[in-house]
């Protein structure tokens, strides 16, 4: 069994001691601020809120509108920086930023954590899967494949017309107790989905670029040349993966805006140019939206919702606090997000996110026709129905001894709101 364990006590507290500290004085700063600069920050405050309002409005539209809107919020946002950087005060402000930035930061170093990991012995016929062109060449830069070597781990060179489903099977038809990847998450997904099929233990190398799956594992993702020694002196850890229509993810399909854009062949090379042209045709006035309803989670569907998002356990999204991250993969549940312009609330309630989110073990979903998705930032069309399901404890990960082991929020508050509470617990020496 896995179990989460703080960092040493005395060390927690005292980062917890610090970190209530410097959130009081940045606090007592931006108080005193506001008073003293009324009513220029509270201006600049909300022309930085009316530059965003323009800037996801402009977002969605084409045309002149689109140019004005876009304009608009750009200059905005200036006279709002304007504004604050001709007060007086401005020491002041950057005092905030400056208390506010670290006193979160140890705040998070407060509530770091590591796993203690099942003890595993390490496997007699390991193989390593790396693509030597993935994160601009991190694998090569490292020496991987010489180091895997150097550990009685087999490398395996991914070239651009394998089949890597093949070449795995064919490893563990010759003998391979245990599989690792260095690549992408669509390479940690292949790789990954084999391993849990043949209940063979599995190592994640962050030779990716963002190593998502790798971060909420709590894989090291500066250390890859050190993740190899989850063969040699790691632990062992059960986690879920996520499946559509019978195809593995480890980290997350994406449905609307972000997959329409992935589809095309210049995505690449603009990425955020091909959003911003995307953005009208899915979420604009007229657009196609994304015409799905479905069934499971106990929510409703909505005819405005332009981006949907089911993951392998639930994403922290929009929040300060490790936002983007998983606390775990090892809930058991599907984490899901539907993003909408217009999300339903209460009718007083002026400012509310725009987005939806629940869990559930399951859900299907009903369209016309094929659908655009991105699988781990993989593009592809899923034929309705498209169903989606929650794979518990299905993979059997290794992770170095000398890496956490654990998702870096795992232990944080998952609202701001709670942080100073949760502080004050751990400062008494109370988790």
């Amino acid at each position: 069994m896995r179990s989460v364990r703080p960092q040493t006590a005395g060390g927690s507290r005292g980062r917890a001691v610090a970190a209530l500290i410097l959130l009081a004085l940045g606090t007592a700063t931006a108080v005193l601020s506001a008073f003293e600069s009324f009513p220029t920050n509270v201006g600049a405050a909300l022309l930085l809120l009316l530059a965003a309002i323009l800037a996801f409005d402009g977002a969605i539209r084409r045309g002149t509108r689109r140019s004005l809107e876009l304009a608009a919020a750009a200059g905005s946002a200036l006279v709002s920086a304007l504004l604050v950087l001709g007060t007086i005060d401005l020491i002041a402000d950057l005092a905030t930023i400056v208390l506010w930035g670290g006193g979160i930061w140890l705040a998070r170093s407060a509530f770091a954590a590591g796993a203690s990991l099942t003890p595993a012995t390490p496997p007699a016929a390991a193989v390593m899967f790396w693509n030597p062109k993935s994160g601009d060449g991190k694998a090569l830069t490292a020496g991987l494949a010489e180091e895997a070597q150097a550990r009685a781990i087999k490398p395996i060179e991914l070239r651009r017309d394998d089949d890597l489903r093949q070449l795995v099977l064919t490893e563990i038809a010759a003998g391979a107790d245990a599989l690792a990847a260095a690549g992408g998450d669509g390479t940690q997904a292949i790789v990954a989905a084999i391993a849990a099929e043949y209940d063979l233990p599995f190592a994640c190398i962050p030779a990716g670029t963002r190593n998502h799956f790798a971060l909420d594992l709590g894989v090291d993702r500066d250390d890859v040349v050190g993740a190899l020694d989850a063969f040699v002196n790691g632990g062992e850890k059960r986690v879920d993966l996520g499946e559509v229509n019978g195809q593995v993810f480890v980290n997350n399909v994406s449905l609307g805006i972000y997959a329409e854009a992935v589809q095309r062949d210049d995505y690449r090379g603009a990425k955020l140019r091909t959003l911003l042209d995307m953005a009208p045709e899915v979420a604009g006035p007229g657009g196609s939206g994304l015409e799905l309803e479905w069934v499971g989670g106990g929510d409703q569907p909505n005819e405005d919702a332009v981006a949907i998002l089911i993951s392998n356990n639930r994403y922290r999204v929009g929040r300060l606090l490790s936002s983007g991250t998983r606390p775990s993969i090892e809930d058991g549940l599907l984490g899901v997000t539907v993003f909408e312009p217009t999300a339903p609330g209460p009718r007083d309630r002026v400012l509310r996110r725009p987005w939806r989110e629940w869990t559930t073990r399951e859900i299907e979903l009903a369209a016309p026709g094929p659908v655009a998705a991105g699988i781990d930032g993989e593009a592809t069309m899923l034929v309705p129905p498209i169903r989606f399901r929650i794979r518990p404890k299905a993979l059997r990960v290794r992770i170095a001894g000398h890496h956490p082991g654990v998702s870096p929020s795992a232990t944080l508050p998952d609202r701001l709101i709670d942080l100073p509470p949760a502080l004050w617990s751990a400062a008494r020496g109370r988790r």
